[in-house]
């Protein structure tokens, strides 16, 4: 083994950060996961966290093989976390075969992660409709211009494709594609992740019991 190599797994073996910024307690938790992750989420933005809405999903074919891929959160209510995608893409079709997901949210500045676990369901056309038309032009053009996750010749090939379909839609509206649209993930757990000093972090779970929901620690 080259001697860059082996500095290079020292520099992860020695790499270690004490997450000092703050603690969670029940006392102070939300009544609902919903609740939690607005309050989170709020202070994400007021304290400038990069890309805040960005999230980890993870999909699994039927077969049980995960795969995984950052996503951008595009709604969130007492419904679950809604985002939105080629319905033909590989995650598309895992959904389609085994429709249960996880997704993730690390806001590494403030020391927390929420991690949500679920089964996903399409959202209704109508706000599939309505998000696709506030989309930028551009945005608009490349949900018709790739079909996703396909294997292509090059860059050359996207832009000739984006430029057909800039061509196509001069000076008309571009409606949403059908097999493009959103997904909801209907949480059945979820839980809150506090860095704390010496790796005994705070994990705070809720888990859906019929129509609510109960709150349990977990150890670190």
């Amino acid at each position: 083994m080259s001697e860059e190599r082996v500095r290079a797994g020292d520099l992860v073996r020695d790499v270690r950060t004490s997450y000092e910024r703050g603690a969670l307690d029940e006392a102070e938790l939300a009544p609902t996961p919903h609740e939690q992750f607005r309050h989170w989420f709020d202070d994400a933005l007021a304290r400038g966290v990069v890309e805040p809405h960005a999230m980890t999903l993870a999909t699994a074919t039927a077969g049980g093989r995960p795969s995984a891929r950052i996503v951008l959160l595009r709604g969130f209510d007492e419904r679950g976390f809604a985002f939105f995608t080629n319905y033909e893409s590989a995650k598309g079709r895992e959904l389609a075969a085994n429709p249960y997901a996880a997704l993730v949210f690390f806001w590494a500045p403030l020391e927390r992660q929420v991690r949500v676990e679920g089964t996903v369901t399409r959202l209704d056309p109508s706000e599939s409709d309505a998000y696709f038309a506030q989309r930028p032009r551009g945005h608009r053009l490349s949900a018709w211009a790739s079909q996703q996750s396909a294997v292509v010749s090059g860059r050359a090939f996207l832009d000739a494709r984006m430029a057909e379909e800039d061509a196509r839609f001069a000076g008309r509206d571009i409606g949403r594609p059908p097999y493009w649209g959103g997904y909801r993930v209907v949480p059945v757990r979820v839980e809150f992740w506090a860095g704390r000093p010496s790796r005994v972090h705070d994990r705070l779970v809720y888990v859906r019991g019929g129509s609510g929901w109960q709150i349990e620690r977990l150890s670190p």
